[in-house]
């Protein structure tokens, strides 16, 4: 079975509910994380299929986390998307050249969240 896991790094209560409840109507396990270092920890225990990281978080940022994620053999493998108020010409480019798969801009569209999400993750498999 494919693994169905969705790890969500947001610090922001209203934007964690709202993507969580997306997941579940999607058939996501969901794991929910408000640090970079939460995030860490999670990610090293759970092995999600699928990070979605928001860029500015408390301590450490979204940029961190992703490099250490590349930087652990466990956690290399998996997809990372960008989830960020970062929406300015040239932002999508500069994240995915740190080592992020993909790009979400917020405030997120749904059928584009769900769109994304599916790409990286496909309900079916």
């Amino acid at each position: 079975m494919a693994n169905k896991k969705v790890l969500v790094v947001e610090d922001n209560p209203a934007n964690m509910e709202l993507f969580m409840d997306l997941l579940a109507v999607g058939g996501y396990e969901s794991l929910a994380a408000t640090t970079g270092e939460e995030a860490l920890r999670l990610a090293l225990v759970e092995i999600p299929g699928l990070v979605l990281l928001d860029i500015q978080l408390p301590g450490m940022d979204g940029l961190t986390v992703v490099k250490e994620l590349r930087a652990r053999t466990e956690t290399q493998g998996i997809k990372v998307i960008a989830l960020t108020a970062y929406a300015m010409s040239g932002d999508r480019e500069k994240f995915l050249g740190e080592g992020f798969d993909g790009y979400l801009s917020k405030p997120v569209a749904i059928k584009e969240f769900l769109k994304v999400i599916g790409t990286y993750m496909p309900i079916s498999s």
